[in-house]
């Protein structure tokens, strides 16, 4: 079985954003698209302070999951994240 990239989704930067959002209550996002299904996201959430690097990653990744899962994903990857506490 091979992965399927699907056609750019207008909405879905803001699909990606929106889920951190409601994740991360408060968080600033900024989200970037660099290739159909690849976006570079920062994030800047007061959730962050006092969490190791790696658990504001997972928190990210745990916030946009569904988004990511199964072969037809509309999100095939995070080229980069970048987390901070304001």
């Amino acid at each position: 079985m091979s992965l399927r990239i699907l056609d750019p989704d207008p909405q879905l930067a803001e699909r990606l954003r929106d889920a951190i959002e409601a994740a991360l209550p408060g968080a600033r996002v900024r989200v970037t698209p660099t290739a159909p299904g690849h976006f570079e996201l920062e994030v800047e959430a007061e959730a962050f302070r006092g969490r190791s690097r790696l658990e504001q990653h997972q928190s990210v990744y745990g916030a946009i999951a569904p988004l990511m899962r199964g072969d037809a994903a509309p999100v095939h990857a995070i080229d980069r994240l970048r987390t901070r506490v304001p």
